[in-house]
């Protein structure tokens, strides 16, 4: 199931030539992202503080479709592609209407606090299941 989030560009997000700056789009699709773990029920501060947990971005391929530009309001979609049993891949993609602008495919590692590999815990494993 498709997860959308709605993002506004501001003055901010752009550079010189007045289209997103590339870096951008990586907090737009965290946001993304983060929005689509709430949505399922997980509280991030709450794994991490109740059982060591975090998730980190262990691998990202991005590619940069067409600009966004001040002003626009894009659409971060969020797919889960596979679950492993410590990993998490997703494809997200950031759409200006019917219009394709971005798109990256994500690997995320589940880490204990010290930085150790941590297997998925079964609840967040469940939540995660389309």
């Amino acid at each position: 199931m498709t997860h959308a989030f709605a993002v506004r560009v501001y003055y901010e997000d752009t550079d010189l030539a007045g289209i997103v700056y590339y870096a951008n789009y990586l907090k737009f699709i965290e946001r993304g992202r983060s929005e689509w773990v709430r949505e399922r029920g997980i509280d991030q501060g709450a794994l991490k503080a109740e059982a060591g947990i975090v998730f980190a971005v262990r691998k990202l391929e991005a590619d940069y479709l067409k600009p966004a530009k001040f002003d626009d309001l894009v659409t971060v979609t969020t797919d889960l592609e596979a679950l492993g049993g410590a990993s998490l891949t997703l494809r997200q993609e950031v759409w200006r209407g019917a219009e394709r602008l971005f798109k990256a495919r994500v690997v995320l590692v589940c880490l204990h606090q010290t930085g150790a590999p941590a297997r998925l815990p079964a609840a967040v494993r469940a939540a995660l299941q389309p």
